[in-house]
């Protein structure tokens, strides 16, 4: 009996993601533990491997089409013997590509991206007409991602000819097609009112096409990272009440600290940088200020026994926070040795899902940038972030006397729906305290 290969679920919170690209063809043998194809998730790339042993018979999802639900079946595998023409229904294509033939009313998108592509496939009604069959009524075989490109283009499908399995159109067969009046994406279809409306809890409300006021620009399609990102962001924004605590720390005898600290650990390989230990004293705040450890759940309160950090980490295409599990339990040189270790995972888009999902608090340094203070959006579940601004010179009253210190802002974003604020300026004295007295933090 064929084997149904179906969108893996790579992490816990995964609903879609992107066929990034496909490692085998129609017709290659495969066995368990194969490589069968790169699958994008909003954080990283992933591979997908073959469980089973047998021939692939069928590829139903091209490669780069992206919104593919989990469970979506993309590709058939055949047993030994068994027959390969018994087909399997093809998999049933992601909101964004609606059948050109109907003009019906799509179904309440995710994000807003995915509404205005579900609204353009409906109202570009020339290319849809044109893309659906031939003059001769055959059914035009090409990729939902193929099909939803040639509307927004103007492209005519009968005109290209398809170089996927079965001549099957492909993104790639689009590149250098000639373009035709493409139904303006800002103009959605009177027929469907609905799809550039975002679905009300998941999507931000604001969002839409960008007006076209004659500047020359290039769009460049958001990845799924970026929308998550977006999503997320916006969600945060709009769902916890943020309040901004913000205190000046001196930082010299950290900095002090940090060289003796560093000499000692020259030998191991060890370099700490300021940022594995203001991660250090985040986690211990916590853990002496636990009423800001926690989430907020609704009709629930989750007190969390642990701080694990998440951090902020800049790669191509967005932003990724690695995890220090419990970071006030671990040395220093411990968080830097993981820290570097985690960083450089991310940035090759490595990290496994636990590894960058969960957390109890988030640190963001933009220091290295020279910005000198900014405030943090909350990550979800979490409820607080602590931004980290660059350390300077500055006048600083010390034993009640003027003087040049090394300064740096932090501030504190707390969900006031989970954390009082007492209880944050609490965190943000604990905090403070800890950076201009660092001895604790080797205690």
């Amino acid at each position: 009996m064929p084997i149904e290969l179906k969108m893996p679920a790579l992490s816990p919170t995964m609903e879609e993601g992107t066929l990034a690209k496909w490692l085998v063809k129609e017709g290659d043998t495969v066995k368990s533990g194969d490589l069968l194809a790169e699958i994008e998730t909003d954080k990283a790339t992933m591979e997908f491997e073959a469980i089973d042993e047998g021939v692939v018979s069928q590829i139903l999802v091209a490669e780069g089409t992206d919104g593919v639900k989990v469970g979506t079946v993309i590709a058939v595998i055949t047993g030994e013997g068994e027959d390969a023409s018994a087909k399997a229904a093809p998999a049933p294509a992601p909101a964004a590509a609606a059948p050109e033939e109907k003009a019906e009313v799509p179904a309440p998108a995710k994000d807003v991206a995915s509404a205005q592509a579900g609204a353009a496939s409906v109202s570009a009604r020339t290319p849809a007409a044109s893309t659906g069959t031939t003059e001769k009524g055959d059914r035009i075989k090409a990729s939902p991602l193929a099909k939803r490109l040639a509307a927004e283009r103007g492209i005519d499908l009968s005109t290209i000819t398809g170089t996927g399995p079965g001549g099957r159109i492909v993104k790639d067969d689009l590149d250098g097609a000639p373009a035709g009046a493409a139904a303006p994406a800002a103009a959605p279809s009177a027929t469907a009112p609905a799809a550039a409306a975002p679905a009300a809890t998941t999507a931000p409300a604001a969002a839409g096409p960008i007006p076209d006021f004659g500047i020359p620009h290039e769009d460049t399609k958001l990845s799924g990272m970026r929308k998550t990102i977006a999503r997320r962001l916006t969600e945060s924004m709009q769902q916890s009440p943020h309040i901004y605590l913000t205190v000046d720390i001196r930082l010299d005898a950290l900095l002090k600290l940090r060289g003796e600290l560093n000499a000692s650990l020259e030998s191991r390989g060890v370099k700490l940088s300021v940022n594995d230990m203001l991660i250090k004293a985040l986690a211990v705040a916590l853990e002496r200020v636990p009423a800001c450890n926690v989430s907020f759940g609704g009709d629930v309160m989750r007190q969390y026994s642990r701080a694990d950090i998440s951090v902020a980490v800049s790669i191509p295409g967005g932003l990724i926070t690695p995890i220090i599990t419990d970071a006030g339990g671990k040395s220093m040189s411990k968080i830097s040795t993981e820290m570097a270790e985690l960083a450089g995972r991310a940035k090759e888009g490595k990290l496994q899902p636990s590894e960058y999902q969960g957390g109890t608090a988030s640190i963001s340094n933009m220091g290295m940038m020279g910005i000198k203070q900014f405030t943090a959006v909350i990550n979800p579940p979490q409820a607080m972030i602590m931004a980290i601004g660059a350390g300077e010179k500055r006048p600083y009253v010390v034993d009640d006397a003027l003087a040049i210190a090394t300064v740096m802002s932090a501030t504190g974003s707390f969900d006031h729906r989970a954390i009082d604020g007492a209880d944050g300026a609490l965190l943000m004295k604990t905090f403070k305290e800890l950076v201009e007295s660092p001895l604790g933090l080797v205690a």
